[in-house]
Parts: structure tokens; sequence; C-alpha cells
């Protein structure tokens, strides 16, 4: 999301194993990078790989044409007696995108992936990419954390490394990683270039559908094309499953169910209303991203990811059950509405694996503000007990205490700096719930903006943070980040690293299992 301050920057198929049923998104096609066509089909925005489960892993691409996608896996990279998978057709009704899902063993599963053409069956140029299957007892496990891609003005530059955080990333070797939303700028048009403070200038590359605010099918699938233009997000994704959610600026700044844009939030738009922009937002999410709807407890977002016997994901969708941004400061109103908060204390409370982690699109206690007398997350400002929004939260941490579920930890992005805060009873106005963190690591790739205030209500406590001293501070000024979790082969520990766009560990700890 964008806090208030930030106005100023505002400017499928997917197929199961083989014999599986193939589940089609129906839709029109994007503009992707220019393509000269020749005999055979070519694969335009690289691969990727997602939503790994026990015995299986989730492949992407997307092809110029109407042609089959097909895919070989193999236990190691030579592709020594790889099998060979017919996925979906790549059709026009998806955007020309498809996804398949594939066996995976033990260790590292090694794809290479062609597009053939649907008449001579004649394949175009492999593109191979790899995932790190469900790990094993006795096997570590390294995680990463982050989100907010293309945002406030800062797209694409070549002449400044693009994107580079990526390739710090991907030479850590991760085995998963969680973006935590805002994967792409759907409401951020790009210009030409930006001069910063010092006179150096940022020359953005330039497609049609950046140089607008998406409102058409169209214009949101060309925002996710966009990204995947930048060599370093390609080598990233080529190399490691995702675990993806979103959070609004897949569709507009703020946005919540049945909202009318009106006013300043309105002026960029011809289409006003927020539940056609975020049903066509959606589609093309689900059509770019590498995320299996049959996975996700009702088709849309959340769900939980487990990955090996000591780490279980649980992904959070805090947009599309909220109510209406408000004062938040009376009755209770909701942010994951009753059956998800529902769902997430029964999934955790159930959940075998020995670190729990809350893949949230928003933090708990960060002050962000939606205008002057709205608020766009949880917190209220208010000291005292729980209120409006704070309260659904509230639930959720007393259900866990009464359940004694333990070793949760909440990982987001969403506020553009990178901060540790620990919650303690000890210190809060409610006090029934378990001391917990709460780790902050972003942007990927956008505008960087000071740490905000916590409001006091669950007991926050800033361990550390770190952002600019000014407002949409460029990747050239060194405050992008990422976060970094590393499981003991044993799970006895998980050690935490907030990292810089270098990869550099900016603070660290450990927690120990209790």
């Amino acid at each position: 999301m964008i806090i208030s301050r930030r106005s100023l920057f505002r400017t499928a198929a997917a197929g199961g194993l083989a014999g599986a049923a193939a589940l089609a998104l129906p839709g029109a096609a994007s503009a992707g990078p220019a393509l000269v066509r020749s005999g055979r089909p070519a694969l335009t925005h690289g691969v990727q790989s997602g939503d790994v489960r026990p015995g299986s892993g989730l492949v992407w691409t997307r092809a110029d044409r109407p042609s089959r996608m097909v895919v070989e896996v193999a236990g190691n990279p030579e592709f020594r007696g790889a099998r060979r998978i017919a996925g979906p057709v790549l059709t026009p009704d998806t955007d020309l995108t498809g996804r398949l899902r594939v066996p995976a063993g033990a260790g590292r599963v090694h794809y290479r992936v062609v597009a053939e053409d649907l008449d001579t069956e004649a394949a175009g140029e492999a593109l191979t990419g790899s995932f790190r299957a469900i790990p094993g007892p006795g096997e570590p496990v390294r995680i990463q954390w982050s989100g907010d891609v293309a945002g406030q003005g800062w797209g694409i530059d070549p002449a400044h490394g693009g994107m580079r955080i990526f390739s710090a990333m991907a030479d850590r070797n991760p085995d998963l990683f969680l973006h935590s939303g805002d994967a792409v700028y759907a409401d951020g048009p790009l210009t030409g270039s930006v001069t910063l403070p010092d006179g150096r200038v940022w020359r953005n590359e330039m497609t049609p559908e950046k140089s607008k605010v998406a409102e058409t099918l169209a214009e949101f699938r060309g925002q996710f094309a966009y990204n995947l233009r930048d060599e370093n997000l390609r080598r990233f994704a080529a190399c490691t499953g995702q675990i993806v959610q979103w959070d609004d600026h897949e569709v507009t700044n703020n946005w919540y169910p049945g909202e009318i844009l009106t006013g300043e939030a309105g002026e960029p738009y011809t289409e006003k209303r927020v539940d056609v922009l975020a049903e066509r937002g959606f589609r093309a999410f689900h059509e770019w991203q590498p995320v299996d709807p049959r996975t996700t407890v009702d088709g849309r977002v959340y769900r939980q990811v487990p990955f090996g016997p000591h780490v279980e994901v649980f992904v959070l969708d805090m947009r599309s059950y909220r109510g209406d941004n408000t004062a938040n400061d009376g009755a209770p109103e909701p942010i994951l509405g009753e059956q998800q908060a529902r769902w997430l204390v029964d999934a955790l409370a159930s959940s075998r694996a020995t670190w729990k982690i809350v893949q949230s699109d928003m933090p708990i206690g960060v002050l962000i503000p939606d205008g002057d007398t709205a608020w766009e997350a949880i917190a209220n400002g208010l000291p005292g007990p729980p209120r409006g929004r704070e309260s659904e939260i509230a639930g959720v941490l007393a259900g866990l205490h009464r359940r004694a579920v333990r070793n949760v930890v909440w990982v987001t992005a969403d506020v553009h700096y990178t901060a540790a805060h620990h919650y303690s009873p000890d210190r809060a106005a409610f006090d029934d719930f378990d001391p917990f963190w709460e780790f902050v690591s972003g942007p990927l790739h956008a505008g960087a903006f000071g740490p905000s205030e916590l409001d006091p209500t669950f007991g926050p406590r800033v361990e550390f943070a770190r952002g600019p001293d000014r407002d949409g501070a460029s990747p050239l000024e060194g405050f992008q980040h990422f976060g970094e979790l590393d499981v003991a082969p044993d799970g006895s520990t998980l050690d935490v690293h907030l990292r810089d766009q270098d990869g550099r560990s900016l603070w660290s700890t450990t927690l120990r299992r209790a």
C-alpha cells in the first residue's frame, strides 16, 4: 500500500500431474517484449515455479502464440532420465500463459520448458529452471520474503542494473520465497525519466501499459509482463519456488470491496468501480503468477503451505474480505473476515510444523492512514483496548493463546522499510496473547520510506528499523530490503536476518523453539 504522505508519487491454464484436468482462466493477449516470430513458438517472459507441495510443484511460462506447453523434469541439471510431461495449450484466453503441476521427488528439482507448435509439434528454444522440493527430516531450510515491485515511479533502468536486488537474493540460494504483495503497481504509471535530488537520472523502460493506470484486462496483464522484462527478476524466478499473495497495488491504492473511486483517487480512472477493477486485476494476477487456485481455501489467495517437518506457511489475504476503510475506532470491523480468521486459528493450531510462518500482506501495529480520517491497515493509533479491525486480530491472537500454539512468526512488507517488532502482553492494553515477533522487509524495487509510528494496543517494541530520511527514495539510494529465515536441520532454531539490496545483513536474531 501507499500511505497518504506518498500521494506525491501516485501518478490457464494450470494443469495437474499428467492426466489431471487443466484449469482455465479466460481473457485476451497482453503486450510483452517486442518479438520477431519465427517458424517455432518462443517463450517470452521466462519460467517460474511456485506453490510447491509434497510430491509436486507448479511450473509457469508464457509463449508468443498459441502452442502447447511441454515440461521435462529431472533430479539433475543434465536432465538424465528426465520425465516429459505434455501440459496445457497456451491460448489468448489466458494471455498465452500456462501452468503445469509437475512431480517433485527430493532435493532440487530441475525443469526444462518448451512451447510446441500446435500443427507441426516443432519446439521452440527451451528455458530451464529449478525449485527446492519439500525438505525432509534433518535438512536445513532458507526462506526469503519481501514485497513491493516497480512502485513510486521506479521501473526498469538497465543502465543502473535493473531490479538488481533479485540477483542478490538468488545468490544466497533460497529454498523458498514469500512474496508479501504489491507484486505490481497497477495504479502507478511510469515516466520516461526521473531526476534524483543529486542530479542523477533514472531512465525507465516504457511500455504502453505502464504509461497509465490499469483499467482493462490487457492493461492489468501488462503490469505483470513489464516486471518480467527485468533479467534479475527472471533469473530469480527461474531458481526459486514462490508463494505469492496480493495486496492493494495489484488493483489500486488502498482499495476495499465495494469502493467507488472519487476525488483525487478517481481522477486517473474512467472505470470508477473498484469491484470491476479488482476482478480484472485478480484474473491477471492468477494468469501471471505461479499460483494454483486449487490449493487455496476458497479459490482465491489465502492458504497454508507445508514445507517439510519444521516449516509451514500460512498465507493471508487482508484485501478481499475487509470492510470499508474507516476511522477504525469503534465496533469490530473485518480485515480478514470471519471465515479467514477462524481458518487461521484452526490451521495454526492443527499444524505439526515446528515453525509456523504467517505471511501477512500488512503489518499489525504500524500506523498506515488512508487520507486524513481513515485507516488502511489494522492499527488506529489509539491506546487502550482493541477497536475496529484490531478486534478481529485480537480474537486471532487470543485464540492462539487459548490453544497453546507456539513458535508463530509473522512476516510482511508493505511499508517500504525494514524492521523487527516484538509484541508482548506485558506492554499491551490487551494482554490475552503470547509474545510474538513480526518482521518487516521491503521494498524490493520501489520508493523507500522512513519508519512509521506503532500503535500501542498489542504492546509492540521496535528492536530495529531502517529507512531513508526522505520519502520515495530511489533504488539507487540503498534502501531496498529483503528478509531471510534460516531454520536449523533439527528445527531447534530460526535465524532471522534483515538484509539490504546487496545481501548484507543489517540486523539479526536467533529464535529458539519453545
